[in-house]
């Protein structure tokens, strides 16, 4: 099942998932719009034909909700019940943090095994250097950065570039630099509102006529990306300032060739890490080998922003 926000490579993994299974032997059932699927029993049987043409396909064909009913004990009963009589022995959670939370909570609560694969374009999650989406959503801002540069750079203007990442930078940062934003502003890094003054006027200062800076939508400087720019044109109302928050954009699109690979890597792994017998495992990647860490860690654990990429951001805003 998928469950929580969409992000561009699960139906890869969806796909991993089934025909992993059916090389294996195992019957695999695929559940409909998440936890609240589960409790309504609306589940469908699914084998290697069911899942082609899908790898290069964003969001998610099994769809996902949230469900309120399932943070309740009758509701979790509810979706046992519907385990059991579907004779379900494990589930697959193809996720971020609150569904790894619910499956941490059901398995507590009925010893149900689970396995989770991390699909979350914010890459926010402990145990796995890259979540599925992650890549395919970096690609979708560094083009519209560039398509924005063109008309700041027409136009002589500032601009403010929003992009998701709640609790995380990774996407303001690692996009920033490969964009080349003059200024980042992320969640972990609070510059205050007079280090990104000073440096607007640095380079204004060295020629430069236009301006990108990308702030992460949980970057603590102001309440929003609109109140940075007021707070820009009212020490310097002779920028041209504009504001483009790209949204639910980030999340869709064709994977890249990199989440098509690691999606599909993370649901083999996944199934026969089951078929070992373990639970309570993420799968993730790191070093480039796929590894398992407890869910709970995962949930628990704090992702950490690349200090060395930071300090290459810093230097190449000169």
């Amino acid at each position: 099942m998928t469950s929580g926000g969409d992000a561009p490579g699960m139906n890869a993994a969806i796909r991993s998932v089934v025909r992993a299974c059916a090389f294996h032997g195992v019957e695999c059932v695929g559940i409909y719009r998440g936890y609240q699927g589960m409790i309504e029993g609306d589940f469908q049987v699914m084998g290697p034909r069911s899942v082609h043409n899908i790898i290069n396909k964003g969001g998610t064909v099994l769809k996902s909700a949230r469900s309120k009913e399932f943070r309740t004990p009758e509701g979790r009963q509810k979706a046992y019940d519907a385990l059991k009589k579907e004779n379900v022995d494990a589930l697959v959670l193809i996720g971020g943090d609150g569904t790894f939370t619910g499956g941490l909570i059901f398995n507590q609560e009925y010893g149900f095994p689970v396995m989770g694969i991390p699909g979350t374009i914010d890459n926010d999650i402990f145990g796995t250097n890259f979540t599925l989406g992650y890549d395919t959503a970096l690609n979708t801002v560094v083009e519209a950065i560039d398509k924005i540069r063109d008309t700041a750079s027409s136009h002589d203007r500032l601009f403010f570039i929003e992009v998701m990442g709640r609790d995380a930078g990774h996407i303001a940062l690692n996009a920033g630099v490969g964009a080349g934003a003059e200024e980042i502003l992320i969640p972990e890094e609070n510059l205050g509102l007079d280090r990104l003054l000073e440096s607007l006027e640095r380079s204004k200062r060295t020629g430069k006529s236009s301006s990108i800076v990308v702030v992460a939508e949980g970057d603590k400087i102001g309440k929003n990306v609109f109140e940075l720019k007021d707070y820009v044109e009212q020490y310097h109302p002779d920028y041209d300032v504009r504001v483009s928050v790209l949204g639910h954009m980030q999340r869709g699109g064709s994977p890249s060739c990199f989440d098509r690979v690691l999606a599909s890597r993370m649901g083999v792994k996944a199934v026969e890490s089951l078929l070992e017998g373990k639970s309570n495992y993420m799968v993730g990647v790191r070093d480039a080998r796929m590894i398992l860490t407890p869910l709970d860690e995962a949930v628990k654990g704090q992702s950490e922003i690349n200090q060395e990429l930071l300090r290459v951001s810093n230097i190449m805003t000169i």
